[in-house]
């Protein structure tokens, strides 16, 4: 069914709390990037003191880096103190300390090569079991050498900004581990790729290559402000990856990913596309003792384009999600968008959807656990307002979905028309744009 004959099935109602701003968080972020703050009331960062990053960070701690030894150094010297990071070009993750890159075959270690890995565990001679013995060893060891280089942590009190409009991670998977206001602006990540993946034959029903790293992932830190980056797989798309066992062999995990008790998260401005598993918050059902009462995130003015699910995925977390711009094309694979997960407490309220004929708009929503709800109004499919839940229910009558999350946000600085999105989010979205 068409996207406009479902519109004039359901009456789309008034739209909420729309206006015609037309500005970015740019303005809203300070003057430069050594000053650069989080808005008053942008989103669940800006809770309980706030989110300053790096800001006042005296000379000897106010670094530009443009190589990966130079960031890991900067990173490494910043220690607690107020640190502002400026990158400037490319830094390559897979490089040595010279610089020299680093390809697959230079991690590997004991032996391992693909070829020997794939004739140790295939299904038809190995079974179901979990890989182990030799070779796993030596997976496992040459992954370890891997993720010395490009996994790359982020402490407290950092700024973490792109500068000339062109500055981009290769490669890196970025990692805010147990820190407390971290601020990461103006930089593209792309393509953190695994060359060490773990073929898992318990996953799905014919099993799955499992792959490392995410390029930005927020575990166990609070009041972190992610802003105006840009995060694509780039020049490995996992679409133009082989088929081993038959699975596709994916070097990718997400792009960005907040999980492990992680908190007091907002997510502007950014563009992420041409991806599979994009937004994962919270990545286990057993995790409540970390995770309950936590997991508090803002999604706000997001570029999200082609992205096959995770958009995002949540388990325990209350999330907001408002004012995205979900575009489409039907050229690349469509799973879902608003994964509701475990203890869910999901809001996606005034958010723009384009979608192709090939895509039904119930398709954005996809419980995960019986009895999921959130809390869904003031949507556009298509440049119309559209009832996003209730058409999802009336397509899924044995897995309805309850329209109440439990909660209402109230950190939004300001609620734009969705009919304006498509324009206002192409415009000011992504790297080098704020």
């Amino acid at each position: 069914m068409a996207v406009a004959v479902v519109c004039a099935l359901l009456a789309p109602g008034t739209l909420a709390h729309a206006d015609t701003h037309t500005g970015t968080s740019a303005a809203r972020g300070g003057g430069g990037p050594d000053d650069i703050v989080l808005p008053e009331g942008d989103g669940w960062a800006s809770l309980e003191g706030g989110t300053t990053g790096g800001a006042g960070a005296d000379k000897a701690h106010t670094h530009t880096v443009r190589t990966r030894a130079q960031l890991a150094a900067a990173l490494e010297k910043a220690g607690d103190e107020p640190t502002v990071i400026k990158v400037k070009g490319t830094i390559d993750g897979n490089t040595d300390d010279r610089g020299r890159s680093l390809s697959c075959e230079d991690y590997a270690t004991d032996g391992y090569t693909l070829e020997k890995y794939l004739a140790a565990y295939d299904p038809d001679t190995w079974g179901e079991k979990d890989p182990e013995g030799p070779m796993e060893d030596a997976r496992l060891a040459s992954s370890a050498r891997q993720k010395e280089r490009v996994a790359l942590r982020v402490p407290s009190n950092t700024t973490l900004v792109g500068v000339g409009g062109k500055a981009r991670l290769l490669g890196v998977s970025l990692q805010i581990a147990d820190s407390e206001n971290v601020i990461v602006r103006g930089l593209r990540f792309e393509d953190a790729f695994d060359c060490f993946p773990q073929w898992d034959p318990d996953d799905n029903t014919t099993g799955a290559w499992n792959s490392e790293y995410d390029n930005l992932v927020v575990t166990g830190s609070r009041h972190v402000w992610v802003d105006h980056n840009s995060f694509t797989d780039g020049r490995r798309p996992d679409s133009a990856q082989p088929h081993h066992f038959g699975a596709l062999f994916q070097q990718h995990d997400g792009l960005l990913d907040i999980v492990r008790g992680a908190d007091l998260v907002t997510v502007s401005w950014n563009e992420l596309y041409d991806h599979d598993k994009s937004v994962l918050i919270g990545n286990s059902d057993g995790a409540g003792a970390t995770d309950r009462g936590k997991l508090r995130a803002t999604f706000h003015h997001n570029l999200f384009r082609d992205l096959n699910e995770r958009v995002p995925r949540v388990r325990f977390g209350k999330v907001d999600v408002y004012n995205n711009h979900y575009k489409e094309s039907g050229q690349a694979p469509y799973g879902y968008s608003w994964g509701l997960g475990f203890e869910s407490a999901l809001v996606g309220e005034h958010n723009a959807f384009t979608l192709p004929d090939t895509i039904a708009p119930y398709r954005v929503i996809h419980p995960w656990v019986k009895g999921a709800a959130m809390t869904e109004s003031g949507n556009y499919v298509n440049g119309d307002p559209f009832d996003v839940l209730r058409y999802y229910n009336t397509q899924n009558p044995v897995a309805l979905v309850g329209d109440d999350a439990g909660w209402t946000p109230s950190l939004r600085p300001h609620v734009d028309d969705p009919a304006d999105l498509p324009r206002l989010v192409a415009r000011g979205a992504g790297a080098g744009k704020g």
